[in-house]
């Protein structure tokens, strides 16, 4: 639907001889076992763009109905929630929260925002997205909003920039990272690995 890293995300399958393909329409996106929903930009754009794609029924149908597994990185993580203050746009709803701007008094760093870089995450409870995970590399982050979860037993893992955020959320078979798992090296290669072999 025309946003996120795809080009970088197939080589990491590629390199992991796991069969994944590009869909840009719901025929295409209706033969998927698993979906990767990537996002970089802003929260309104990344709705326009998604329900302009023609893709946002399909996705609810598989996603809600039939339960298929779905990965979302980063901005693809944030349009999982209701609504962000990034815009106006509503989002998938998918997990009840609401994307919001991190309060920069807690942040001694200029230009405080976007949060950027390498961080550490700190796993709330036992999965297998973060098996073969060294927890002390991290993952690479960039983003100025945080996913606000409304239920916290539905953050997987937080992160620390100013306030512990939401890292990774999951409810059933939805899953959303704030992290780029494709910018992330071997942690990255892990966690789509961990995500390609979930039941």
């Amino acid at each position: 639907y025309g946003s996120g890293n795809i080009k970088a995300i197939l080589n990491v399958f590629k390199r992991l001889k796991i069969e994944c393909a590009v869909a840009s329409r719901s025929p295409e996106l209706s033969k998927a076992s698993k979906i990767i929903l990537p996002g970089v930009g802003a929260f309104d754009q990344t709705m326009h763009q998604l329900d302009a794609s023609g893709l946002r029924s399909e996705l609810n149908n598989l996603v809600l109905n039939k339960k298929l597994p779905v990965l979302g990185i980063c901005v693809g993580m944030q349009v999982m929630a209701n609504s962000s203050e990034e815009g106006t746009s509503e989002g998938l709803g998918w997990i009840n929260g609401t994307v919001r701007r991190f309060p920069t008094e807690n942040l001694s760093s200029k230009p405080h925002l976007p949060h950027m870089g390498w961080n550490t995450v700190a796993p709330l409870r036992s999965s297998s997205l973060f098996d073969n995970i060294d927890q002390d590399r991290g993952f690479y982050f960039l983003h100025s909003y945080f996913f606000d979860c409304k239920e916290q037993s539905q953050v997987l893992a937080t992160a620390h920039y100013g306030l512990d955020f939401p890292a990774v959320v999951m409810r059933e078979n939805i899953i959303g990272c704030q992290f780029h798992p494709e910018k992330s090296h071997s942690n990255g290669i892990s966690v789509f690995k961990n995500f390609a072999e979930m039941a």
